[in-house]
């Protein structure tokens, strides 16, 4: 009898912290109308990411993002180098993890990996326009690359 209730309790607790965990809440997107407008734009947008002192270049072909980064995204300076490269090294490695995880996640969101090491120094435009990439697509697609929600 004793044991029977030793584990009757032990399903509940565990039950307890199962629910408990599930009905934490996510901090949730909000989207503003101006950036929502910049989401439905269906022009070809690609925006080419270079730096002439490092000879690196990402090319991001994106509806919308150009618009977005010129008009909502937090301009240039704003963040430090240092921030940028810790942002995007996280992110990156993440979205490296789903591009190789075709049958969990959207293989036509995470189509390539990405090749970014953090003993590179790519200089601040690279970082500051790859940083604001992953915030224009975890906005507009609602994802998560990170442990921080995607603010602006």
């Amino acid at each position: 009898m004793k044991k029977n209730t030793f584990y009757s309790l032990l399903i509940l607790s565990v039950t307890t912290l199962l629910f408990i965990n599930c009905s934490t809440t996510k901090d949730s997107l909000s989207i503003t109308e101006s950036e929502e407008n910049t989401f439905k734009q269906v022009q070809e947008d690609t925006i080419t990411i270079s730096s002439e002192k490092t000879e690196y270049e990402i090319i991001i072909i994106e509806p919308g993002f150009t618009t977005w980064l010129s008009s909502i995204a937090k301009p240039e300076g704003y963040y430090s180098q240092n921030f940028l490269e810790n942002r995007n090294n996280i992110m990156v490695l993440e979205w490296n993890n789903r591009v190789l995880q075709p049958s969990r996640f959207n293989p036509n969101l995470y189509e390539l990996r990405i090749d970014y090491s953090q003993q590179i120094d790519y200089g601040y435009e690279v970082n500051y326009k790859l940083y604001n990439y992953f915030i224009y697509f975890q906005r507009k697609y609602n994802q998560r690359l990170g442990p921080f929600v995607p603010r602006i």
